[in-house]
């Protein structure tokens, strides 16, 4: 099926949805099985999301699972509005690449996720929000999130081991803020979480701290050079490095 033929049947499915949700509020709709009227529609809603989503109709897809979410979260149902918002969120993140609008769908499923218990895939969408925030330099954010990520994993002996992930991201977030605030942050993480002293994120943050009290910014470049040579670093964590980087006098701004 073509895109053209996608989209008919999206707006079919999204029109006869928008006819059982109408009929379901109709007296006699309440009184034959109103709700599963609705719980179709709201399946309907999701399906021609789908479609909108192939054919690259991105808005109408929003809309559609905007719908849904609207009739879940009246009925209670937490768990599939959170869903709902993290695809929205997706679509925002990759597809119409507005990043602001994006935070806004993950803390909402967050927040519903929250509700209902739901901790690991709360955390999954508030790394994504502490993540863009960051890249958005609104630093303060990501370092609430990612620390409270870290802390709610820290305890827990399957997940414990990517807690040390979450403070190095927060203490970069510090370093790019002030760089007494990122040693104070480090020394506070070590005394909650003494494994996080024998990680190499950990050591690489102290000597970044040296070479940064000394404005040295070759041994700063150097000291990360090494870390990368053992322990790739992504796009972000090397953003982020940048940043304190440039915060050296004179520095070209390059980790060459």
């Amino acid at each position: 099926m073509d895109n053209s033929g996608k989209e008919k049947e999206a707006m079919q499915l999204m029109a006869e949805a928008d006819k059982k949700v109408k009929s379901s509020g109709s007296f006699l709709g309440g009184m034959f099985g109103g709700n599963h009227k609705v719980e179709d529609a709201c399946e309907m809603y999701a399906r021609a999301a789908n479609m909108f989503k192939m054919a690259k109709n991105w808005s109408e897809a929003i809309n559609c699972l905007n719908a849904a979410i609207d009739i879940y979260t009246d009925m209670g149902r937490f768990t599939i509005a959170a869903k709902h918002h993290m695809t929205i969120a997706e679509v925002y993140e990759s597809e119409l690449v507005d990043i602001e609008k994006a935070i806004a769908h993950y803390e909402q499923a967050a927040d519903y996720y929250k509700g209902e218990e739901s901790n690991s895939s709360a955390n999954k969408c508030l790394l994504k929000v502490g993540f863009y925030c960051a890249q958005l330099e609104q630093y303060p954010k990501a370092i609430e999130i990612f620390e409270q990520v870290a802390t709610s994993t820290m305890d827990n002996p399957l997940l414990k081991y990517n807690a040390k992930e979450y403070f190095w991201k927060a203490s970069l977030c510090h370093f790019i803020v002030d760089e007494l605030n990122a040693k104070l942050a480090i020394e506070k993480y070590e005394s909650m979480f003494p494994a996080f002293s024998d990680s190499r994120e950990c050591k690489l943050l102290k000597k970044l701290l040296e070479a940064h009290e000394e404005q040295n910014s070759e041994a700063f470049t150097e000291a990360v050079k090494e870390f990368d040579s053992i322990s790739r670093l992504d796009q972000w964590q090397t953003t982020m490095l940048l940043r304190i980087k440039k915060t050296i006098q004179g520095d070209g701004g390059d980790l060459k």
